[in-house]
């Protein structure tokens, strides 16, 4: 399995390398092995979304709206973890074999932070 490096929003974009930190041409990004059931939950997403806007077009009760984007809000958030599991357990995991684990680590966390709505470290506060 190969690993995917830190990077920025924007990173390896214009250079098309889209942040791999690879070194040969076998890489593979820690999800793929789970990339049908992703894009298979990503499609019911799709779904999801569209059924919701039918609602609001209909102008349907608004607690059944509610309801249903906590259910799309939960499908989300178990792709998140789909991905974030794949990540820990092969990108992280390799980066550590390589001695490259802290960067890969803090990234993560970084990203765990956010997803939770937590201030990332380092960050200046607004207020």
């Amino acid at each position: 399995m190969g690993y995917h490096g830190p990077m920025g929003e924007n990173a390896g974009r214009a250079s098309g390398t889209h942040g791999h930190d690879h070194g040969h041409d076998s890489f593979r990004h820690s999800y793929s092995k789970d990339k049908a059931q992703l894009v298979r939950r990503l499609s019911r997403i799709e779904g999801q979304v569209r059924g919701i806007a039918r609602m609001i077009e209909r102008e349907e009760y608004c607690v059944d709206i509610l309801q249903q984007t906590a259910a799309l809000r939960a499908a989300v958030d178990a792709v998140s973890i789909m991905v974030l599991e794949d990540h820990v357990q092969g990108c992280v995991r390799t980066a550590a074999e390589r001695g490259e684990a802290d960067k890969y680590v803090d990234e993560v966390l970084d990203v765990v932070r956010r997803t939770l709505g937590r201030p990332v470290r380092g960050a200046k506060s607004a207020g």
